[in-house]
């Protein structure tokens, strides 16, 4: 299915006929994102420079919209139906996702903000494998992402992909929605569940001082880099049957994993002193210490890879577009864009280099 078919079931916000067709904005607001448009401004720019370009993909009659024009559909456009089209086009990519890993984490679009209105927040799933996002949904406030999740979930197919969330989805009933689509899950666990915390925590404090005779793996991995040596280790079990007897009952639990990161600034100004921070986690997984490292360390390219990359090469938080569902349809502009940037493997160019290089 190609970018422009998964759009064919959008509906048009505008009650009567128009001089300018939903799929001609659509088409050349993409491509005006894709090229460097920031704005409803630079999209009309690039647009009216590349419009003999464009009647080559879709008939631009009257030539095209004001920004006014653009501004004002896209602000009316229904962002959920607008998402589901998103959806619908990397599901034809990707019909399965089995074996994939899946990190899912929230962003705050900061510019969207508005008087009383307060920024959007939208939460993704980003591959890994392939650096892709396969979806968002929008969230009234950092704390409905317990909600938004299972939402975002439930449009994707995610038998046999592996599901990472921070502690924020360290919740039973997400654990218990992921098991339920056949997949399965890696979940950070932090003061949200006081008594999974401190029972997880104390768990590896008493293996790590030699206190424990129950089975435990662990997995290490040294990096020197950026004037700085960080050694990662990762130590896991599957002793997870007691968690049951304090009343922690999780959907699939296998695996407690514990991950210690331990920073060591080197050169003439080190003051030779090492930061060792430890974080903790439940999965569904077996525990197999060097897969769940890889495993947990691979859930942070979703901020480097994709939340990064929207910041820096696409300016994101600086964006004042937010009028109506403007600023979540513009959100999905900019993802459809980075996906297909993404996926041109012609040039190792940057992303912004790749963007100057398409406009």
């Amino acid at each position: 299915m190609s970018l422009m078919e998964a759009f064919d079931e959008l509906c048009d916000p505008r009650a009567r006929e128009c001089a300018y067709q939903l799929d001609e904005l659509l088409l050349a607001a993409i491509c005006a994102v894709i090229s460097g448009a920031e704005s409803w401004t630079g999209v009309v720019e690039w647009s009216e420079m590349k419009l003999d370009w464009l009647r080559q993909h879709r008939p631009f009659a009257n030539g095209i919209a004001s920004h006014d024009t653009f501004g004002r559909v896209f602000s009316l456009l229904d962002a959920t139906q607008f998402e589901a089209c998103f959806v619908r086009w990397m599901s034809s990519i990707f019909p399965s996702l089995e074996g994939l890993h899946i990190a899912v984490d929230g962003k705050c679009v900061r510019g969207s903000h508005d008087g009383k209105q307060s920024a959007i927040h939208l939460v993704s799933a980003w591959c890994s494998d392939n650096g892709l996002t396969l979806g968002q949904v929008r969230t009234a406030d950092k704390s409905n992402e317990i909600t938004a999740i299972p939402e975002l979930l439930a449009t994707l197919d995610i038998k046999g992909a592996i599901i990472t969330i921070d502690a924020m989805g360290c919740q039973h009933d997400i654990a218990s929605k992921i098991i339920a689509g056949g997949a399965d899950y890696v979940l950070g666990v932090k003061d949200n569940q006081p008594g999974l915390a401190e029972a997880v925590k104390l768990w590896f404090d008493a293996a790590d001082e030699g206190k424990m005779d129950r089975p435990f793996w662990d997995d290490i991995q040294t990096e020197k880099d950026h004037g700085r040596i960080e050694t990662r280790r990762c130590l896991v079990t599957n002793d997870v049957a007691w968690l049951a007897q304090q009343n922690q009952h999780w959907a699939g639990l296998r695996s407690l994993i514990m991950i210690e990161s331990t920073r060591e600034i080197i050169g003439r100004n080190s003051s030779g002193t090492a930061s060792v921070e430890r974080r903790y986690y439940i999965s569904s997984l077996p525990a197999k210490a060097a897969h769940l490292a890889r495993t947990v360390r691979a859930h942070w390219g979703i901020e480097n890879c994709m939340h990064w990359v929207l910041d820096v090469a696409f300016r994101e938080d600086d964006c004042r577009i937010r009028v109506g569902e403007a600023a979540q349809n513009f959100a999905i502009l900019r993802r459809i864009a980075l996906n297909l940037l993404k996926n041109e493997k012609t040039a190792k160019l940057g992303i912004a280099t790749k963007r100057m290089k398409a406009a």
